[in-house]
């Protein structure tokens, strides 16, 4: 069965966005997701290739049409939940498609997307809770970026069933971040 992961940027103390949803603490970050770095071994380049489809809640979904110029996930099928009519871009390769319902209700359609690969939870914390709260999110990849914001979005909008998560891998960048893999108990 294909794996269903969350993988995104937090601050050190645990913020996936400002309390405005803004991402200047990451992308302003020296050495951030610049296009300056060789690609690393383990890191967002092989990740992406095992990403068969990808969901995330309206709130990122919007931030990346006004942030990002050309849409960064052409070729690979993108749900949004939400129960509003929104935008979708424009070009070759754009799939976007609105999903309304619930978590488990939803995750067989994003699966058979996905076409054996991962289903990416892009964000925020809301739906990555969503999954974890259905039981259904099997692993958490988080890049620690050492920035403060003291409050905000966080990495998670609730506390997750079960016990801890196992630490799998630990992957330090020369930017300063360091990416943390755990693996969902159950």
């Amino acid at each position: 069965m294909p794996r269903i992961q969350y993988y995104c940027a937090a601050t050190l103390d645990g913020f996936i966005a400002d309390p405005d949803d803004g991402l200047d603490w990451l992308t302003g970050y020296r050495g951030s997701y610049d296009g300056q770095a060789p690609p690393v071994e383990g890191g967002y380049d092989q990740f992406y290739e095992d990403v068969g489809a990808l969901v995330a809640g309206s709130t990122t979904y919007e931030w990346v049409l006004d942030h990002v110029d050309e849409w960064p996930y052409s070729g690979k099928p993108f749900f949004v939940l939400t129960s509003r009519e929104l935008a979708v871009p424009k070009g070759e390769g754009v799939d976007v498609r609105s999903a309304s319902g619930s978590v488990p209700d939803l995750v067989d359609r994003m699966l058979a997307a996905a076409g054996g690969g991962a289903l990416w939870v892009v964000g925020g914390g809301n739906v990555a809770s969503q999954f974890a709260d259905a039981g259904l999110l099997d692993e958490v990849m988080v890049t620690v970026v050492p920035a403060l914001l003291g409050e905000g979005k966080p990495l998670f909008d609730r506390g997750l069933p079960g016990g801890p998560m196992q630490l799998t891998a630990v992957m330090p960048r020369a930017s300063g971040m360091v990416e943390l893999r755990y693996e969902i108990q159950r």
